[in-house]
């Protein structure tokens, strides 16, 4: 799960990274150790998963391995560990999320999930729409302000390809189209995730990029874009907490590279895009701490940090 610490430590160590112009190198930073680390195996009391941040419940249910989870925050990330005789869409149900939303996230395409695969859940449900004559790929994309890559990759299929009438497709990360009432007002349907509402904590979350500036605001789930310096530049913990994903390979739902962190006031926090995961799940950090490098993994058009408040206003839209 973390490659470059064998590089660190190995026969090869002096050979390090040389980026120019990064101000802090990936490979001289401090490796946290992880202070709350949960191991479900040297627990003897019943099987248990981490829910929702990093909350133990049991997985004892009406199906013998799952049970089911009422209070679910409707912005937070959690993460499952998959035990014997569970199914995607016994857990899909369980977290009132589509089997496409795990499967997208988790990189499962082609694959099928094993007892002891950690599962990330994100709190969105790509649309399903039904194909009709004269559909496309790309009209589709174009309709959902969806991306035409990411649609062919999820739905298994090739440009050239001549979609079936009345079969499904799945648009990640899409949007409906604007609706215009009888009234002629216009509607839209605007994704929960999406709006940067929720309590602004002014003071609270520090600028998680070194140097660079804001080049997108706005868009995604309540995500900002920051660019404008080399890959390799130091990415930093915006508050202090504990981290509960850190995926350092795959396309992980556009993501690529990309660590979530829990904080204590109730909310997350998203670093995605990265070249190098400095830290691993259970490391708790301070506000400031070094948790990875600027890249360009996932879907990305150039390196760049998108990070994310999840529960919360982002202070930098």
């Amino acid at each position: 799960m973390f490659s470059f610490i064998s590089d660190l430590f190995g026969p090869h160590a002096n050979e390090a990274l040389q980026v120019d112009s990064v101000p802090i190198s990936v490979r001289s930073m401090h490796v946290l150790a992880a202070a709350h680390t949960i191991d479900p195996d040297a627990i003897e009391t019943p099987d248990v998963s981490i829910i929702d941040d990093v909350a133990l419940m049991p997985d004892a249910g009406v199906v013998g391995t799952i049970v089911d989870v009422e209070d679910i925050k409707s912005t937070a990330i959690s993460v499952y560990t998959v035990h014997k005789g569970d199914s995607l869409g016994d857990i899909a149900k369980m977290f009132k999320v589509s089997i496409n939303t795990i499967t997208w996230a988790n990189d499962l395409v082609g694959r099928k999930i094993k007892e002891g695969d950690v599962l990330v859940i994100l709190p969105v449900t790509g649309i399903s729409h039904i194909v009709k004559k004269g559909d496309t790929i790309g009209s589709i994309a174009k309709k959902y302000k969806a991306d035409i890559d990411d649609i062919m990759r999820f739905n298994d299929i090739v440009a050239s390809s001549t979609l079936v009438i009345n079969s499904t497709v799945v648009v990640p990360d899409g949007e409906m189209p604007m609706i215009v009432t009888p009234a002629t007002k216009k509607s839209t349907y605007t994704n929960p995730y999406r709006g940067g509402s929720g309590p602004d904590y002014e003071g609270y979350y520090g600028r998680p990029l070194v140097g660079g500036v804001k080049t997108q605001g706005l868009h995604g789930y309540n995500g900002i874009d920051f660019a404008g310096v080399p890959i390799g530049s130091p990415i930093l913990a915006a508050a202090a907490g504990t981290v509960i994903v850190a995926r350092d390979s795959g396309y992980n739902g556009g993501y690529g590279k990309y660590v979530v962190i829990s904080h204590p006031n109730g909310t997350q926090t998203l670093y995605s895009h990265m070249s190098v995961v400095g830290v691993t799940v259970g490391n708790v950090v301070n506000q400031g701490d070094l948790i990875g490098a600027l890249g360009n993994t996932g879907k990305s058009t150039g390196p760049h940090l998108h990070f994310e408040v999840r529960g919360a206003r982002n202070p930098f839209q």
